[in-house]
């Protein structure tokens, strides 16, 4: 679902090569993301991606990488903890800086997220921070290790189970977590805050986001991500998280290029690549999706293409008829436009002229039902009608249109 996604590596805290993701909107960028993962998940779990896809669509990059000894990148896992973390994210925003722009979000999930919380205060640029099943205390994450801990802590390192993959946990893991203090961090992160978190989250539960928020000062929000599990491995509960985020960003960030103020008007749709009709539209400051219905292959994420069309002509249509009321001063209640589409016999169209209706080809029908609040005289009534015809819109899809186009290569 992501709409351009670039493969990248960089220089981790150690030296290590890092593998990354960066995932570009199609069209102007507002920002640019970093995300952090969860502890000893990876930039490919699939929340990350739904999340990233998502924050693309309203067009903002994000920088999604694994840590060092995680997923693709180098390095021994056994080396490090939750201070290289942080110093890996510190090399992910300078490798954001020399070569793109410096982050102006954060965002980490579970571990990742205390690891933004603690991260934040050392990149200058960054405006806003969101935390996803994050833990009030970098030490939670002990609890994964079980009887193990013991062993940790009496011999120095020891081999511990985590989501059925063996990893090598040393004792310096163990002393540097409990050394975190991540609720100081909060409270003095003097940047807005998003605190999502599932209620039914077994892994970290609802408490550690009560503590961070009561930490953290003002401009902080909580959204409760419902039935949610930990990893958000319901594509809907990821897709819901993310639209949060983007919304709740949006006001910490500079605004789009609002219509008409721009060098040239158009309306610019891309494939996403989500899906096999999925299309990502830019309108001015306004992004949204077009695709079909699920019963023909689509996800059904947006409007397909005739429905742009009805919505086209139900908009002007009650636009030229609010413009009409006002140039004659008419009180005229609420209007509503209800468009439906169909292909239909010629011979069928009863709109049709007689010659029109002779041929036996399929045509374009639009049936267009006008309702307006309140009582409306039979004068009003037929003048209504007529006035709707003269929408421009309605004049484009009755008149024969000419489309130039033009093919070029795109240019990235």
């Amino acid at each position: 679902m992501a709409f351009n996604t670039q493969r990248l590596q960089f220089a981790g805290h150690s030296g290590a090569t890092l593998a990354a993701r960066l995932d570009l909107p199609n069209g102007p960028l507002r920002a640019y993301a970093l995300f952090a993962h969860c502890f000893t998940c990876s930039k490919d779990l699939a929340a990350a991606r739904h999340i990233a896809a998502e924050l693309a669509r309203e067009g903002i990059a994000v920088l999604r990488f694994d840590f060092t000894g995680l997923g693709s990148s180098e390095g021994e896992f056994a080396s490090t903890n939750f201070s290289s973390n942080i110093a890996d994210l510190l090399s992910a925003a300078d490798y954001l800086r020399d070569h793109f722009l410096a982050p102006s979000l954060l965002i980490g999930h579970s571990l990742g997220g205390a690891a933004v919380l603690a991260v934040a205060k050392n990149i200058p640029e960054v405006r806003a921070v969101v935390t996803i099943g994050a833990p009030a205390d970098v030490a939670h994450v002990l609890k994964n290790f079980g009887t193990n801990l013991e062993e940790i802590e009496e011999r120095g390192a020891a081999e511990v189970d985590l989501a059925g993959r063996k990893f090598l946990v040393r004792k310096q893991f163990v002393e540097d977590a409990r050394a975190q203090s991540i609720k100081d961090a909060v409270a003095s992160l003097k940047k807005p805050l998003l605190i999502l978190h599932a209620p039914l989250d077994q892994s970290v539960g609802i408490e550690n986001a009560t503590e961070i928020f009561l930490a953290a000062k003002h401009p902080k929000s909580f959204v409760s991500l419902d039935k949610a599990d930990h990893l958000l491995s319901n594509q809907e509960d990821a897709a819901f998280a993310g639209r949060i985020i983007s919304g709740w960003l949006t006001r910490y960030l500079a605004p789009d290029t609002p219509q008409g103020t721009g060098p040239i008007e158009h309306v610019r749709v891309t494939e996403t690549g989500g899906s096999r009709f999925q299309n990502a539209v830019q309108a001015g400051s306004h992004r949204l999706f077009a695709d079909e219905p699920e019963n023909v292959g689509g996800l059904d994420s947006g409007p397909s293409p005739y429905d742009f069309l009805s919505i086209a002509l139900g908009a002007c249509t009650s636009m030229t008829l609010r413009l009409y009321a006002d140039h004659k001063k008419l009180t005229l209640g609420r209007v509503g436009v209800d468009v439906s589409h169909a292909k239909i016999h010629a011979r069928d169209c009863e709109e049709c002229s007689e010659t029109e209706r002779s041929g036996s080809a399929r045509i374009d029908h639009f049936e267009r039902v006008i309702s307006i609040d309140g009582e409306v005289s039979e004068e009003l009534h037929d003048k209504i009608a007529e006035i709707a015809g003269k929408c421009p819109v309605h004049r484009t899809l009755e008149s024969v249109a000419k489309i130039k186009t033009v093919v070029k290569q795109s240019l990235k």
